[in-house]
């Protein structure tokens, strides 16, 4: 008894054809995929690498920091006389280089006096009375810094409420 359904020659490489359509559409599908999760994984990795540098980055400066909290602090006691010493701009002048070394790896000093209290910047240290509803930094007692959105450490601060 013949078949309902009689494959002649012509309509067996039309379905060869389309198979191997589907099949030459799935495999491109695939490759796609595998090429996107490639570049996702390589764009992870590089931000990983740029995130364990700043990681090394502030911990380097973190140490070095108390070096020129020591430099800030003999130069705001220089006598008057000794104000335009060679050796006091000398020393002046090792500041700036230390600031422009910090700068140029991306470490940024925190702004304090004058700004609005933040808690996420400022670490309050002592509290001035004042007439205003808004807790302003008055004063600096130490520098802070941060290394792109990493906070290496808090300025310690006076706040006013002006």
């Amino acid at each position: 008894m013949p078949s309902k359904h009689h494959i002649t020659n012509d309509e067996q490489p039309n379905e060869e054809i389309m198979t191997l359509q589907q099949q030459v559409a799935d495999l491109t599908d695939a490759l796609q995929r595998e090429r996107a999760d490639a570049t996702n994984i390589r764009r992870r990795h590089d931000e990983q690498i740029a995130g364990l540098r700043n990681v090394v980055k502030a911990n380097v400066v973190r140490d070095l920091l108390p070096v020129i909290d020591n430099f800030e602090r003999a130069l705001k006691h220089v006598p008057k006389e000794l104000e335009h010493n060679d050796y006091i701009k000398g020393v002046q002048g090792v500041v700036k280089q230390f600031e422009k070394t910090l700068a140029d790896v991306g470490v940024e000093r925190i702004k304090t006096v004058g700004e609005v209290f933040d808690p996420t910047y400022h670490e309050a240290v002592a509290m001035e009375e004042g007439d205003g509803p808004t807790e302003v930094v008055s004063e600096e007692l130490q520098a802070g810094y941060t290394i792109g959105d990493e906070v290496i450490r808090h300025a310690m601060v006076k706040v006013k409420m002006a």
